[in-house]
Parts: structure tokens; sequence; C-alpha cells
């Protein structure tokens, strides 16, 4: 809610900050490992509990998580850069190293990848602050690419198991069966295109895997039969914000070929379907634990539409307006601001009270 309105008005020049690197740098590298990591770390946390029925950390444990947190966040804007680097490499191999616990005592194999991609994160970040620090010869962008492509393989795990879930859940009689080799071969092809884009330069066969990964996904989406959500926002906007995976992965393939500024396609992904998938998982998450309804308020449902308008305004428009950039840039950040400023009105009490049931939340 903070931050981006906070990096347009660094970019514009409207604020000044002190900062160790580059506005550009801090704010790709605060979205992906503040934003999306905490998002990630909350989730994985909660989901292990209940895939393993062991507990994860929660009380005092999950507070210092929090705490840590919170602390590098803070020392990006306010302490020596050696300091911020430490107090921001901490966290994720801590939950890694959590999460693997728990599903190797519980023999929880099918889930293991996770807790590996969550290593893989924290080299990233690592790499990231190496190369900041000259101690790595790699530009930190690099490092950021990283740690976008797995935060996407994350989602792609996960989407596909939550989103056609909830959909057969909310609609009674629906079946969703993709064949395993189109999971297979989606996920696989992301992998590879991914993975070429972070360590390879331009090329025509990168440009390839991106547009089989994207039509791969396409066709994902299209056997969780999206239409048939469209009475229930609650899920719907999982199903939106999911879409925005296969034009992202079009984007960059265009990208390679020169026909599009790389730009695009990481803002669909970033802010299309990380920040979508983000808004939609919390309220829901929220609610479900809380002990409420999964029925979106009609504040919510305008909290989704305004996600989904920033990702439009970051990415569509430019691209059919570019010399008007400045005034979409500012209309991504208010509305992208003023979504999770709806959700921090909405949940913030909820949260800090007992669940409405009584239950453990």
């Amino acid at each position: 809610m903070l931050a981006v309105p906070l990096w347009i008005a660094l970019l514009l020049g409207s604020v000044t900050m002190s900062l160790h690197v580059s506005p550009v740098l801090w704010h790709a590298h605060e979205m992906l490992f503040g934003f999306a990591a905490a998002v990630i770390v909350g989730f994985l946390l909660t989901a292990g509990k209940a895939w393993t029925g062991l507990a994860t950390p929660r009380g005092g444990a999950l507070a210092a998580l929090a705490l840590l947190w919170v602390a590098a966040r803070l020392a990006a804007v306010a302490a020596p850069y050696a300091v911020y680097a430490v107090l921001d490499m901490l966290l994720l191999p801590l939950v890694a190293a959590i999460l693997t616990s728990v599903l190797w005592r519980a023999g929880n194999r099918r889930n293991l990848p996770l807790g590996a991609i969550l290593a893989l994160l924290a080299l990233a970040n690592l790499c990231f602050h190496l190369a900041v620090l000259g101690l790595l010869d790699i530009a930190p962008v690099r490092a950021l690419h990283a740690g976008l492509a797995l935060i996407v393989m994350i989602e792609c795990v996960i989407a596909g198991r939550v989103i056609p879930a909830f959909t057969m859940s909310a609609l009674p009689g629906t079946k969703l069966q993709v064949p395993p080799r189109l999971e297979q071969a989606t996920l696989a092809a992301t992998a590879l295109a991914l993975a070429a884009w972070v360590l390879l330069p331009p090329h025509a066969v990168t440009a390839a895997a991106f547009g089989t990964a994207g039509l791969l996904h396409a066709v994902r989406l299209w056997q969780w039969q999206p239409w048939r959500t469209r009475a229930r926002p609650i899920l719907w906007v999982l199903h939106l914000a999911y879409a925005w995976i296969p034009i992202g992965l079009l984007l960059l393939g265009w990208a390679q070929l020169g026909g599009v500024n790389a730009s695009a396609g990481i803002h669909a992904l970033a802010v299309g379907a990380t920040g979508g998938l983000v808004i939609g998982m919390i309220t829901r998450t929220a609610r479900g634990h809380t002990g409420r309804p999964l029925q979106a308020s009609r504040l919510e449902v305008a909290a989704y539409l305004l996600v989904a308008s920033a990702a439009v305004s970051r990415v569509v428009l430019p691209l059919l307006a570019p010399q008007q950039l400045v005034l979409w840039l500012v209309a991504a950040a208010v509305a992208w601001s003023a979504a999770f400023g709806i959700y921090l009105v909405i949940f913030a009490p909820w949260l800090v009270s007992t669940r409405l049931d009584g239950k453990d939340g």
C-alpha cells in the first residue's frame, strides 16, 4: 500500500531518499523479496501445517519471523547496506529449513520441491546482495529476474492445486480434470523458458519456449472453465489473475525478439498475476481463518478490480500509448495502493481478533 506510491514519487523526483541502490533496484527487490516473499512464507507455513498435521511456527516464534521481516524492510532505508543485506538474507533460509523439516518428518514428499524453491529464492536474494556489494560479477537485475521466475513457478504449482479445487468446491457438479501430461508439460516448459531468460542472452529459442509455455498455460486455464465463476468474485479473481501468466510469458517471448520491452512481461507477471493472486488469496484465506463465509463483499470486489486495473494501466496502456507513460504509472500506483488499503481497512480488525466461531485460527 505504501511502497508502490513511494516508488512512483521517487521515480518522478517528488521525494528523495538515501538508498544504497538505485530506486528501481530498491523497488524491484522490495516487491519481490519483501512483498511477494512475505505472502509466500505466510501461505506455505499455514499450508504446511494443513498438509502434515505438524506444528509450524506460531506465537513468539512466528512473531520473531515477522519482526525479522519488518527489520529488513526498515533497514533498506535506514541502516548501512551490510546490515540490511544480513537481515534481509535470514528469513527465506530459515523458512525453507522449517518447511522442509516439517514436510520431511511427515513423509510428505510431494511438497518437498516447494522447500527447494524457497531455498533457490534465498539463493537469488543472496546473489542480488553480493552483486550490489561487488562481490559477484553479475548485474543485480539478473538476480531479481531469477527471483521473479521462482515466484512465478511457486504460483504455477500452487494455483494448479487451489484454483480447480476451489472452483469444484464452490460449484457443485463441476468436474475439472486436467490431463497429467498437460500439467507436467506446462510446468516443464515454464521452468525451461524462465531459466533460459535468466541465464542466457536473448534468443529466438527462448522466445519459442516462452510461446510454448504461454499457450500451455492458456489451455490449462481453459480446462478450469473460468467462465463458470462469473457470479462468484472470490473465484473469478483467481482465474483472472492466472490469465496474466500466459500473457506475461508471451510478452517475455516477444521481448526476446525485440518486439516489446521486457518490462511489459515482467509487470504482467508481477502486477497482474502475483498481485491478483495475492489479493484473491489473502481475502479468501483471511475469511476462512477468521470463521467468516467465503463470500466477497462489494469492497473486496472493488479491491479485485483495482488490482486488475493496475495491471492494465502498467502493462497494456503503455504499449498502446507510450507517450503517456507517467500517467499510466501514476494510475497503476493509485489503483494498487487503494486495493491494499481496502484490504487493510476491512481485514486488520478481523485479523487481530479471535475467530467468530471460537476455533483456533
